[in-house]
């Protein structure tokens, strides 16, 4: 199969988990990253605001202003397909744009450069065992890794594990991947 196929696939698989399953399965993953020291060394967490099917980041946000984390969001620029993370203070600070994503509203928060995250939490559909992913299909997070220097975490289920993902040269790989079982290192340098 194909990236695009497996993109399909995974998003149809998800929208079908239950609803008593997926609270089951965020309140794990909730558990064991606020308890795990890639959390509590972490000073500056960048995490995008979860819509529809995706797993909650709303609570991972309120936990980390809670514990007086950095929190940063990222604002994405469709003509280049690269990402500007900005700090989150209130949910008031974001802005509605295409397809009903919630970003950070420029005018209201502040740039943060990408050697300042500590902890990036990227989003995802699929994974393997080295920690590559299958994204939504815009390269954005791909191409913003590339150079980072940071931690870098995927949170899934194990719904989302996939032996057969096809990867590219430019593809970037997550250090770490936390499911309903655990935290899984992949022996990524990120």
């Amino acid at each position: 199969m194909n990236k695009s196929d497996l993109r399909s696939e995974a998003k149809q698989k998800l929208q079908y988990i239950s609803f008593q399953e997926r609270d089951d399965i965020e309140k794990t993953l909730q558990n064991v990253f606020f308890k795990s020291e890639i959390w509590r060394e972490s000073d500056t967490v960048g995490v995008t605001i979860s819509q529809g099917f995706e797993w909650d980041t709303i609570s991972i946000i309120q936990e980390g202003w809670g514990q007086n984390k950095q929190v940063v969001v990222p604002k994405c620029n469709p003509q280049t397909k690269e990402m500007q993370f900005y700090k989150l203070s209130s949910f008031d600070d974001l802005e509605t744009v295409y397809y009903g994503l919630k970003e950070p509203d420029p005018m209201k928060t502040e740039a943060i450069d990408k050697d300042k995250i500590d902890l990036l939490i990227v989003p995802g559909l699929l994974f393997n065992q080295d920690g590559y992913r299958i994204g939504f299909g815009g390269g954005y997070y791909d191409r913003f890794l590339s150079n980072f220097q940071g931690k870098t975490l995927m949170m899934a289920s194990e719904h989302q594990r996939n032996s057969t993902i096809p990867v590219e040269r430019f593809d970037q790989p997550v250090a770490y991947v936390l499911t309903e079982r655990g935290m899984h290192s992949t022996g990524s340098t990120n």
